[in-house]
């Protein structure tokens, strides 16, 4: 199969759209990223790219963009809420590869900018929103509600936990609701109470709240997220000052410091939601990707990684198969085993009793998705 010779339309300009779109670009692939919204943009905090991830930006070139906008890291912390260690580990998989490759850390803005900038000019059209899909067997046809309409040879829906592409193709899978509440926000190192010392990820657990502190110092900053028990499963709740310093009593002083002084209009308040584990991912012309295939809770911080990880698998399974569909069965083969456990250990969180490991049951998942 020449991947040259297809017509390819990926639906969401996220994290995975934009990198198989960029992937498949470095072949002379057609292809088209569809965006629903008017612009590219993304709110919250910070993240974490693992050197798996960044071993793929390195084979695909684009390492260095990634790398101007983020801090190498070498370790993961966990504290108690009053700051006495628990755990510290490594991040896995740094010495895997010819070049040490530390997991970076990044606003998703920056990242999303960083991404989407290096694909070529056009490929991104936006305010095209996704109004149905129809699957015709070697292809697939799109329709927006701009009254476009696409058929492509392969259709790769990169649209997110409440995708179309999956819900009108594969079923009902709605979003789970985790019984949490993430407050996030970035911060300027000025406003951290001396928090930021290294560009290393610390979080603080207790009592059903869990702190991240994942410094930002190329761009003197800092992206503070609560995670906290509620039972409010609205997805944009309505919250308060008081609501969130109720969830940081009793944490380090300079934790309830950080949130007492925030201006709560500045942080994105969201109910915690991931997706229960979908049993196929295609069909002959058409697949999920990112989180539309396994949304998952952000207590390991794999989304963005798996996603960016699902687009080089698919990029080369087309590379090397010598039909779409076989393409797409060999991708659903390797990725999902993975993306499935790291659904089950997200799903796990943090527990008191069980921190021993910084990283508990994720590194041979971690090395499978190498």
């Amino acid at each position: 199969m020449n991947i040259k010779d297809l017509k390819i339309a990926v639906v969401g300009a996220g994290y995975g759209g934009a990198a198989v779109a960029k992937g498949l670009s470095l072949h002379g692939v057609d292809v088209t990223v569809y965006e629903q919204a008017g612009g590219i943009a993304e709110v919250g905090a910070g993240i974490g790219l693992r050197p798996s991830t960044m071993d793929l930006f390195r084979r695909w070139g684009i390492f260095d963009a990634i790398a101007r906008v983020s801090s190498p890291s070498d370790y993961f912390e966990i504290l108690t809420a009053t700051g006495d260690p628990i755990a510290k580990d490594s991040w896995p998989g740094m010495d895997d590869y010819a070049v040490r490759t530390h997991t970076h850390l990044i606003h998703r803005g920056d990242f999303i900018d960083a991404l989407t900038g290096v694909l070529p000019e056009g490929m991104i059209r936006l305010g095209s929103k996704l109004e149905s899909v129809e699957d015709r067997g070697a292809t697939t046809v799109l329709r927006f509600s701009n009254g476009e309409t696409v058929e492509a040879d392969l259709v790769i829906g990169a649209d997110g936990i409440k995708s179309t592409v999956r819900q009108q193709l594969f079923g009902d899978h709605e979003p789970v609701f985790a019984g949490e509440h993430a407050y996030r926000v970035v911060i300027p190192t000025s406003a951290c109470h001396g928090m930021v010392v290294d560009d290393n990820l610390r979080m603080y657990i207790g009592r059903g709240t869990k702190v991240y502190l994942l410094p930002l110092r190329h761009r003197d900053g800092l992206s503070f997220d609560v995670t906290a028990l509620d039972a409010d499963g609205t997805w944009a709740p309505q919250v308060t000052k008081e609501d969130l310093l109720a969830k940081v009593e009793g944490f380090d002083e300079r934790i309830v410091a950080i949130a007492r002084d925030l201006d709560l209009a500045t942080v994105n308040v969201r109910a915690v939601y991931d997706i229960d584990p979908v049993d196929t991912w295609h069909t002959g012309s058409a697949t999920l990707l990112g989180d539309s295939a396994h949304a998952m809770l952000h207590h390991q911080g794999q989304g963005a990684n798996s996603a960016i990880m699902d687009a080089g698998a698919l990029v080369d399974a087309l590379l090397d198969a010598d039909s779409v569909p076989a393409a797409l069965a060999a991708f659903q083969a390797e990725r999902k085993p993975v993306t499935d456990e790291l659904q089950a250990i997200s799903r796990s969180g943090w527990t008191d009793d069980e921190l021993d490991d910084a990283f508990p049951g994720q590194k041979p998942a971690a090395q499978a998705a190498r």
